[in-house]
């Protein structure tokens, strides 16, 4: 068949199909030779080659690190020495016991006898009428005493006794919000792949977006900003009315081009064992997805774009495959596979290099499978939540 008779034989609406089969393609491939490539050239750039305090750092800046715990004591038994031997000259540590009942403040009371830079306090148990958590943040950072805050978890543990050292090397003058990565520690569970996958794949985009100078949200699991921030925006009063995720929607407030950095250099990572399967995971994901509609500015906009490029560039394929098969066409077979492949090997790179950053393993085969599946149990996620408030 010469190129004439197969243009003549090829529909308007066959056309429209390679088209805009090609045009998603590119679009996806902006997307990650662009844009989510960007963490981990950031990374390989952001890799500390000499993390020794030296005589003339020691004028580096305090550090108020806080912690906010509920029914926590196992946890904090496990993860707070890791950031009380931090290797750091001028730490303040807080930790805020958030109406525990269990014995959370018996194993604070035990770690602040041999840590005098430990300081407690707490919520009175009782205090149900106010949001605890928005108000054990805000006790902490009003009992700091350093300008630049670090926030984590009872459940996440540095990975390093640099991490505050890797924080008080950012905060230049012009920077007031630095955005750190969190992995996760699975022991066991049947969802592993897919929970780390959809970690990593979340820490890609808040950090790309970042790092293309639109912030827009953060993980209180590791991200830092200066006290100033905190009282010239009201404190959390921006974000009252919203049962969660205060930490993802006070960084899209005060975030902004000029004042914000991401940190990615192995010592700056932390590691959270908060997932232990997929129940606890739909509840952390479920928490974060309701939160998106808070969001100002246009970054999240972009990222629920690749989501529809993504699927209309899986579903084009499936059409130009069902016309090559109608009408026997090996041409545009040919067409549609190859630029699935290259699209597929492009993902492969840039994911794997991403997942490094994370340490959440390899993916290749799945990859396909991993694109389908995030947004439809994302959706899943928020329609079962919506419909448990509705009853």
């Amino acid at each position: 068949m010469n190129i004439t008779s197969f243009i003549d034989r090829i529909s308007i609406l066959d056309w429209i199909v390679i088209g805009l089969y090609l045009v998603f393609f590119i679009v996806q491939l902006i997307y990650y030779l662009y844009l989510f490539r960007k963490p981990y050239k950031h990374a390989e750039n952001n890799a500390v080659v000499n993390n020794t305090i030296e005589e003339s750092e020691k004028k580096l800046p305090g550090i108020s690190i806080i912690i906010t715990a509920k029914n926590e004591a196992a946890n904090l038994r496990r993860n707070l020495p890791s950031i009380l031997n931090q290797d750091y000259p001028n730490l303040q540590i807080i930790a805020v016991d958030n109406a525990s009942t269990d014995s959370t403040a018996e194993v604070l009371d035990g770690f602040r006898s041999s840590h005098p830079n430990l300081y407690v306090t707490f919520i009175p148990i009782g205090s149900h009428a106010i949001n605890n958590k928005k108000l054990a943040l805000t006790v902490g950072i009003k009992a700091a005493k350093h300008d630049i805050l670090l926030f984590t978890e009872p459940d996440t543990k540095p990975l390093s006794n640099k991490w505050v050292y890797e924080y008080a090397k950012t905060f230049k003058k012009e920077i007031d919000v630095v955005l750190g990565c969190c992995q996760l520690e699975i022991d066991k569970s049947y969802f592993k792949k897919y929970i780390q996958f959809d970690n990593l794949f979340s820490g890609i985009k808040y950090t790309s977006m970042a790092l293309a100078k639109k912030p827009y949200m953060g993980v209180g699991r590791n991200m830092a900003f200066r006290k100033d921030l905190f009282f010239d925006n009201n404190g959390l009063s921006s974000v009252l009315n919203m049962e969660d995720g205060e930490d993802n929607v006070f960084i899209n407030r005060i975030a902004t081009n000029e004042n914000t950095v991401v940190l990615s250099s192995p010592e700056s990572m932390v590691a959270s064992n908060v997932v232990d399967g997929i129940s606890n995971w739909r509840n952390i994901k479920t928490k974060y997805l309701t939160t998106r509609k808070y969001y100002t500015g246009n970054s999240a906009k972009i990222l629920s774009f690749e989501v529809f490029s993504r699927f209309s560039f899986y579903i084009l394929f499936a059409l130009l495959c069902a016309i090559a098969v109608i009408s026997s066409f090996k041409i545009i077979a040919f067409y549609a596979i190859l630029l699935f492949l290259a699209r597929y090997l492009v993902q492969i790179f840039v994911i794997n290099k991403n997942s490094k950053v994370y340490n959440a393993g390899s993916f290749y085969f799945s990859l396909p499978f991993m694109d389908l599946a995030a947004p439809i149990v994302d959706n899943l996620f928020l329609k079962k939540e919506n419909n448990n408030k509705k009853r």
